[in-house]
């Protein structure tokens, strides 16, 4: 394939870098020594905010989270620790008089352990077990009268008796591949914030929605002002694929009856003076479809606002972001709302009438993984957590939108001492696209010499590579190498327009829009040309794998969790049967769609070592298409690699395996990156 001419541009952010006290680069180990922090909840008082803290525990292998309370004030603040040694930690929510605060927590010590919902004075102390799932609580909201819980969990298992109890057979519908047992719907309870018996709210084959990560929290529940009914989004069954619409709902508590309220969407949320309903979703309508003025499926997720009986009305067109949350703001007329933007996440002050105003948070990037974690105090003040280029996640705070942003945390000020790396932006034109990706150089970066580049793709599509502190990029970075990580169509950070333009186009324009960024980079005159590697993982390693067939000259591949064929992710994942290019089973031109759109219908095209990495039981994208590229790699003679991780997930969560990922993915490269080169062998 053809090198891609295009008329570029290069804008540089130029980033102040802090002065260093240590000299020492970034290594392995410091990514484990990253502390987290996340889920900030202000005290109705405004005067702490309680986050959940956690550090790696290798011996273990397992994240140990605890709360921790944060004074605001002027000064960056000690956390002050509210529990120790209890194991998944999660979800703090103080009670609506802000004398307790409910989290989620594993019940026992052991592997049938499940998690629960308990309660604790604002000071800390001992906790008292409020729920009694048997299946686990997987999310809960207060009553704003502070008497009850709700909570969602997911139904039992029918208890069979005599020769049945051996008869573990199951119907499978739209499921991916992992499912090893019939799917259970998760449903409504109460219960008393004292704790008691449990009251079911509601039952069916339908289901509250679940969280499948990666991607955003399961969409909350949430009261009514007045106590007396619940807001919450229906699916019409718990079964991962088929394209399932999401409606909301709302339920009477006291007799338990439910009808629907209209609108298609998720994470609702009431308006201070409960009079109006926010939610995000892609088309107002109830049929699904786009109305006149609103953008059209496949586009952007919205912030929409409707009082029940009336129309719904879609506030952030303009903004023409891809939402990933919104919160109302106390006065009720404006709502803060979030997104990737350009090469950040960014928030905005939303008013019900008139134009967004984007929030100044400096070189500060939110921490959003499709959900911004962020918070909005009783007096208008903000606080979430974010990361810069130069320093990993931390507490900020804004006291109103016209305050100066405070950082209220140091918990990652060891890592901030090292020899960082610098990270730039860079611009380019690819058709009729205007797009951006980051270049981040070695921290003893010189302009005269040329330098290995590794190209490190996004998954998604829908995310984007943000200037926020990347532990991966610095660590390669502190080998000596240049790492470029594209923005390609499909990409949530510029739009509807350019986020829709990969429908029907999975690989052939993204590679273009790669190939045409790593042209503007290598124009710099810095990147030694006989030494680049490309690497991704999930749409990332798709991505990977479909340039390894399409542009030769790579000299390593890292290829994580990749799909490779289109029909065995449409058959196999979890959101097999509903990804709307049509039944490959049913249109001919799908079929063929797929075959051409599939990296494997490549494969004589791949020269390239290459490294592939698994979960064995990815629900989202299958190992079995990581199966076929390895046999097709080894069947063709190509140096390969292939390493699978025993665990559920698209991928590894844990610390130890997180670990071993990064420490393949860089070794691999560091074999081929930094061995003499023989032959110069040109990119084309």
């Amino acid at each position: 394939m053809r090198s891609i001419l295009a008329s570029l541009g290069v804008t540089l952010l130029l980033l102040a870098i802090p002065v260093h006290t240590d000299s020492r680069r970034f290594e392995l180990d410091d990514a484990s020594h990253m502390v987290r922090i996340a889920d900030p909840q202000f005290a109705p008082d405004g005067r702490t905010i309680v986050a959940v803290i956690s550090r790696a525990n290798l011996d273990e292998d397992r994240w140990d989270a605890e709360l921790a309370s944060i004074e605001v004030g002027s000064n960056i603040a000690t956390p002050k620790m509210l529990t120790s040694s209890r194991k998944g930690i999660s979800s703090p929510r103080f009670s609506p008089d802000g004398s307790r605060i409910a989290f989620l927590m594993m019940d026992g010590p052991n592997k049938d352990a499940h998690l629960q919902v308990f309660t604790m004075g604002t000071g800390g102390g001992d906790s008292k077990q409020v729920t009694t799932a048997p299946t686990g609580v997987q999310q809960f909201a207060w009553s704003p009268d502070g008497k009850t819980i709700a909570f969602a969990a997911a139904d039992e298992p029918e208890k069979k008796t005599g020769p049945e109890r051996f008869n573990d057979s199951f119907e499978i519908v739209n499921d991916d591949f992992t499912i090893t047992s019939a799917v259970l719907p998760t449903h409504l309870w109460i219960v008393s914030s004292d704790g008691g018996s449990m009251k079911r709210l509601t039952s069916g084959a339908w289901s509250l929605p679940t969280s499948h990560p990666p991607g955003p929290p399961a969409s909350p529940i949430v009261w009514s002002l007045d106590s007396k009914s619940i807001i919450f989004t229906e699916r019409p069954s718990p079964h991962s694929g088929g394209g399932q619409q999401q409606s909301l709902q709302v339920i009477n508590v006291a007799d338990g009856s439910f009808k629907p309220l209209g609108p298609r969407g998720s994470a609702p949320i009431y308006s201070p003076d409960g009079t109006s309903i926010a939610y995000t979703g892609n088309a107002p309508s109830a049929a699904g479809a786009a109305t006149p003025g609103q953008p059209p499926q496949g586009g952007n997720n919205e912030v929409v606002v409707f009082t029940p009986g009336s129309q719904p009305r879609v506030l952030t067109t303009t903004i023409d972001r891809n939402m990933a949350r919104a919160l109302w703001f106390p006065d009720g007329n404006s709502l803060l709302v979030g997104a990737n933007d350009n090469t950040r996440v960014s928030l905005w002050t939303q008013p019900l009438e008139g134009a967004a105003k984007k929030i100044d948070l400096g070189d500060v990037s939110p921490n959003s993984s499709f959900w911004v974690d962020m918070a909005v105090g009783r007096k208008g003040e903000i606080a979430f957590t974010g990361s810069t280029p130069m320093r990993p996640s931390e507490l900020y705070y804004k006291a109103s939108m016209d305050a100066p942003l405070q950082r209220l945390t140091d918990l990652n000020k060891e890592i901030a001492s090292l020899q960082l790396a610098k990270t730039d932006v860079i611009e380019w034109k690819n058709d009729e696209f205007n797009e951006n990706g980051l270049l981040t150089y070695p921290p003893d970066f010189d302009p005269s010499k040329k330098y290995p580049l590794v190209l490190v793709i996004h998954g998604g599509p829908r995310a984007a590579s943000l200037m926020g502190f990347g532990a991966q990029a610095q660590l390669m970075a502190a080998h000596g190498w240049l790492v470029f990580q594209p923005n390609y169509r499909g990409s949530d950070n510029l739009g509807a327009a350019y986020q829709r333009a990969i429908r029907n186009d999975a690989g052939e324009g993204p590679g273009r829009d790669v190939w045409a960024g790593m042209e503007v980079v290598k124009k710099r005159g810095i990147v030694d040309e006989t030494r680049v590697a490309v690497s991704g993982w999930s749409y990332g390693g798709y991505m990977t794998t479909w340039m390894l067939g399409h542009f030769q000259g790579w000299k390593a591949a890292v290829a994580g969790a990749a799909v490779t064929d289109q029909l065995d992710q449409y058959n196999l994942g979890d959101g097999n049967g509903g990804r709307g290019n049509g039944s490959p089973w049913v249109d001919p031109k799908a079929m063929e769609r797929m075959h051409e759109q599939s990296p494997i219908s490549y494969v004589k095209n791949m020269k390239t070592p290459t490294l592939i990495l698994t979960d064995m039981a990815d629900y989202r994208v299958p190992p079995m298409q990581s199966f076929k590229l390895y046999h097709a790699l080894v069947d063709n003679g190509v140096t390969v690699k292939f390493v699978g991780y025993p665990v559920n997930g698209h991928s590894p969560n844990d610390p130890v395996r997180q670990r071993d990922v990064q420490r393949r993915w860089v070794g691999w490269l560091a074999d081929y990156l930094d061995r003499p080169v023989n032959a110069p062998q040109q990119m084309r």
